[in-house]
């Protein structure tokens, strides 16, 4: 009789516990999709950063050749 009832309680623990791991692994999906949209940002960020030096850089030049 004591192992009739223990059974649900363990199946209800072990349920408990997969819920856990696929919570876990959705949450380690997450992240790793911003880590990745934060990279990108990134990259995106340096490259107007020196499209812009590159033309403070032609202006300057520009007008260095007036003067």
């Amino acid at each position: 009789m004591k192992t009739i009832l223990c059974i649900p309680l363990l199946l209800a623990l072990a349920a408990c516990g997969v819920e856990t791991a696929g919570t876990a692994a959705t949450a380690a999906a997450l992240k790793k999709q911003e880590l990745e949209q934060a990279r990108q940002t990134q990259e995106q960020v340096r490259q107007k950063l020196e499209e812009a030096t590159q033309r403070m850089q032609q202006r300057a030049d520009q007008a260095g050749d007036e003067k």
